[in-house]
């Protein structure tokens, strides 16, 4: 039993499932897993079924039909807050974008006193391998955009690989979360930034998957960057106690 579970959401990831389970399973501090699968007619629940007959901390919740990074996360949060023994949550992708040895990293910025630890790849300069150009500004400069509007001070404000304490995750009331796309990381820094919690940005540096396929799409971006906006509206009529 570990006190670390590290939440990875799954929508046809074969190439990738058993490696990045097994590569997380091999590290120096031991981590639980649990993989949400939106339903993938490639198989992967089918092959975290059978390492789950090797790996007894690998844990697995299947859902029908792609609902959502966002809601594949909430998910997971509230299946990690129902068992008391986890005091760190982690967001990780499948696709060995986020190297999971740094997963040891991030759970150290919260024991030196993070609430939230985000593994960043623009908090010391630009730190991305293999993605084009295009992709690499308009990443950058989303986040600075996210910064001017909010005023959050986070260099990586869409992160999607991120360790909580439990009591942010706690606090921070799910059915008030409105974004399921990568608006969905915006929103998570920025609600635990209103509430008091300390976000701490970690150097990593970021991977473009070399197996299977990105997920990102232009309506996805179009949620993100309208998203903002109406996030920080919504901010100014609620109370963060």
């Amino acid at each position: 039993m570990s006190d670390s579970l590290v939440i990875i959401p799954t929508y046809n990831e074969k190439e990738n499932i058993e490696r990045i389970i097994r590569k997380v399973f091999s590290l120096s501090y031991f981590f639980e897993i649990l993989i949400i699968d939106d339903g993938s007619p490639d198989g992967t629940a089918g092959i975290v079924k059978k390492l789950q007959l090797e790996y007894p901390a690998l844990h697995l919740e299947q859902r029908t039909g792609k609902l959502g990074l966002g809601t594949a996360y909430i998910h997971g949060f509230k299946w990690a807050l129902e068992r008391p023994q986890y005091g760190y949550i982690f967001e990780m992708d499948a696709d060995f974008s986020h190297n999971p040895d740094d997963l040891i990293r991030l759970r150290q910025a919260c024991i030196e006193g993070a609430d939230v630890a985000i593994g960043s790849r623009y908090v010391k300069g630009v730190n991305v391998v293999n993605w084009p150009m295009s992709r690499v500004l308009m990443s950058y400069f989303a986040s600075m955009y996210v910064r001017i509007i909010t005023r959050i001070d986070i260099q990586d404000a869409t992160a999607g690989f991120k360790c909580y304490k439990r009591r942010v995750l706690e606090k921070i009331p799910m059915e008030k979360i409105r974004f399921v796309g990568y608006a969905f990381q915006i929103e998570m820094k920025f609600t635990a930034i209103k509430y008091g919690f300390k976000v701490v940005e970690v150097p990593i540096i970021f991977t473009d998957r070399t197996e299977g396929t990105s997920k990102m799409s232009t309506r996805i971006f179009r949620e993100a960057f309208l998203g903002v906006i109406q996030m920080k509206v919504w901010s100014w009529f609620r109370k963060y106690n």
